[in-house]
């Protein structure tokens, strides 16, 4: 089946745009040719929603410099034009990473347009669809996880803690963990959730209160062989500090803070590894 491409002459996005006070968020009709330089126009099909997308839609500096702008971190859907020869119109893709969504127009548009070195044909068994269920998010828990399995966790060591459980990385790490026969235990502040927690995987649950509290100690009781934050902030201090010896820790997130209240010890006493993931 092949694949007629005919560039539209126009698309919708969600634009930002700054305004006297703040920034304005509304729907837009645009023209494609004003899309940034690239190698390869992709329609759009699906694109999830990330936290790095609400700093964005918000005016965040940190994440997107200039406005107007249309967010989205993440896209999957099919190529209308390529000079790349490994991309051929008709092909399913995804794009995460890279600047998409932060400075070059996003996945919130109905249409993209990247360098080809972004672009990733997807296997015939995933559709758009499917890609943007798992997302950046899905994405993220993957790496983290690998992250452990490759600095030597294994199953028969103990438990894993996911911080952020209920959130998108989270959630998604508590189903990888449980599905790879590892012991997670979900910590969320949403304990009205811990049925779905119990279904994705976690074989226990716990208020993330618990995690709050220890401030004022170098070290805790040793109860996780790994762990997976999402988080950052007192919570991820608390985790590393309750790490068992030779542990593993593997940081992704900041939704709480970006500070780490920390000393050396559990590094020096306790031999446990502090991995980054950088999706």
């Amino acid at each position: 089946m092949t694949h007629a491409s005919v560039t539209p002459s126009s698309y919708r996005a969600l634009v930002v745009r700054e305004a006297a006070g703040g920034f304005t968020r509304q729907v837009e009709t645009l023209d494609p040719a004003l899309l940034p330089p690239g190698e390869v126009l992709i329609q759009v099909r699906f694109s999830a929603l990330n936290y790095k997308d609400a700093l964005s839609a918000s005016g965040h500096r940190g994440v997107t410099r200039r406005y107007p702008h249309t967010p989205g971190v993440d896209a999957a859907g099919v190529v209308e034009e390529s000079s790349d020869p490994n991309l051929r119109p008709g092909d399913q893709v995804v794009v995460h990473g890279y600047d998409l969504g932060m400075n070059t127009a996003g996945g919130f548009g109905q249409m993209i347009r990247v360098p080809a070195a972004w672009v990733v044909s997807l296997p015939p068994e995933m559709t758009p669809f499917s890609a943007m269920v798992y997302g950046t998010a899905g994405f993220t828990a993957a790496l983290a996880l690998q992250r452990l399995i490759d600095a030597g966790l294994t199953a028969e060591q103990g438990e894993v803690l996911v911080t952020g459980a209920t959130g998108g990385v989270g959630s998604l790490a508590v189903a990888l963990l449980a599905q790879t026969g590892f012991r997670c235990v979900a910590a969320t502040g949403k304990l009205d959730q811990t049925g779905l927690l119990q279904e994705l995987g976690a074989v226990g649950v716990v208020d993330r209160r618990e995690l709050e509290t220890g401030g004022d100690k170098a070290l805790l009781k040793q109860r996780w062989a790994g762990v997976i934050d999402t988080v950052g902030g007192p919570i991820l201090a608390h985790a590393i500090k309750s790490t068992q010896i030779d542990g593993v820790v593997a940081a992704c997130g900041n939704a709480a803070s970006a500070e780490l209240p920390l000393t050396v010890y559990p590094f020096i006493l306790r031999g446990v590894s502090l991995l980054g993931v950088d999706s």
